[in-house]
């Protein structure tokens, strides 16, 4: 394929591209997927190849009023924003738009601040909705005004990137940053739609594409055998994100978000066995907040997590030297990474760790693996921990 750049813009080229993968004229039509969600209010998780260009017609099957506030960040304004305010235009709808700078950094309470004031200077009234357009820090961040705001609006999820397409808009978790720690601030609350549109991926920057693997390459590890082996004998052709995978691609989307909702929908506050879903997190979450959110994505660091946890697992004798490879080739082959190479040093993620949501008795909880499918959520001893990450960080 020989695409030729004339005197246009690079979101003008990036629109184009999209349109030539979401177009059913030129490509098979792929069914949408609906998982419905027996949470809260209940609500439908949808996933549907081209479903952005049809989220007019999601929202008047919701009956919602005709003004809707649509919020996404400074990367995603000129691919998507003016599209689907002129689509919801059309639809009958009176759309507002606010744009959030992209990045972990937005994920404040200074940014929440704004969108109060923003929400309140246009009289937002507590039927009307607002629409989450982004990846994980876009819904995290709206999720949480929308669970403030006049104590709870209706919250449309329009997921953009893969890691918040099969976790982060799932579930109803939705928070901010504090300085000292991720995600400390927050509150459940679910939307009354997810709709997730797979044909955004092919728009994103490889980057950002590949971080998402490591929460799908999570799901196989912690709750599916099938998922991981589907995962391994299809690696390089999902990796490379080709138009012919695309099929596959919504199928293994639609399995991660209905393993999640499984979770969810037996433990929805995170009281038990929803802490599986945080495999690779402790570590994590400790090494995006020691490095500044900045340094790693949150899938890249999640990855590095799930090695530390793997190798803490070998060490006390719960997993086998087999399963701790096979997680870090198909890690690798997905274009992951497995060791950090940066300047945060042992100490101060251990420091870190001891703010984690999953702390219990000022003990962490870890989900360690105990064969690819299946783990367990456990305190570990002091020493092990300590020697675990000691031993891993100082391998960089």
């Amino acid at each position: 394929m020989k695409i030729i750049l004339i005197n246009k813009s690079i979101e003008q080229v990036v629109q184009e591209i999209a349109h030539m993968f979401t177009n059913s004229n030129h490509q098979e039509v792929i069914a949408p997927i609906v998982r419905h969600v027996h949470v809260g209010t209940e609500y439908d998780a949808v996933v549907d190849w081209g479903g952005l260009a049809r989220l007019a017609v999601y929202l008047q099957q919701l009956k919602l009023p005709p003004r809707i506030f649509l919020i996404t960040d400074s990367h995603l304004k000129d691919i998507y924003a003016t599209q689907i305010t002129q689509d919801l235009v059309q639809a009958g709808f009176e759309p507002f738009l606010y744009i959030v700078p992209a990045g972990e950094a937005s994920k404040s309470q200074e940014q929440v601040t704004a969108i109060y004031d923003w929400l309140i200077d246009h009289h937002a009234e507590r039927r009307e909705a607002l629409i989450a357009l982004g990846g994980g820090v876009i819904g995290d961040l709206v999720g949480y005004v929308v669970a403030t705001y006049l104590r709870g609006v209706p919250l449309i999820q329009v997921p953009t990137s893969l890691l918040a397409q099969v976790d982060a808009a799932i579930g109803g978790k939705t928070g901010i940053n504090h300085p000292r720690g991720k995600n400390l601030i927050g509150a459940f609350y679910h939307p009354r739609l997810v709709l997730v549109d797979p044909a955004l991926l092919f728009t994103l920057p490889e980057r950002s594409r590949t971080e998402g693997w490591a929460e799908i390459v999570k799901y196989g590890i912690i709750l599916d055998t099938e998922l991981f082996v589907l995962l391994e004998s299809h690696a390089d052709e999902l990796c490379a994100f080709i138009r012919s995978s695309a099929a596959l691609l919504c199928r293994i989307i639609a399995r991660c978000i209905d393993l999640k909702v499984m979770v969810i929908e037996e433990d929805e506050r995170e009281q038990g066995r929803r802490a599986i879903l945080n495999y690779g997190h402790t570590v994590g979450h400790a090494l995006e907040n020691v490095s500044g959110y900045g340094e790693l994505l949150h899938g890249e660091a999640v990855s590095i997590g799930m090695m530390v946890a793997a190798n803490m697992a070998l060490e006390s004798c719960l997993c086998s030297a087999e399963m701790v490879a096979r997680q870090k080739a198909l890690l690798l082959a997905l274009g992951l990474p497995i060791e950090y190479h940066g300047t945060v040093r042992a100490q101060a993620l251990l420091a870190a760790m001891q703010l984690d949501k999953k702390v219990v008795g000022k003990r962490v909880r870890w989900i360690m693996p105990l064969h690819i499918g299946e783990v367990m959520v456990t305190p570990m001893p002091d020493e092990l921990v300590t020697h675990t990450i000691t031993t891993f960080f100082a391998q960089t």
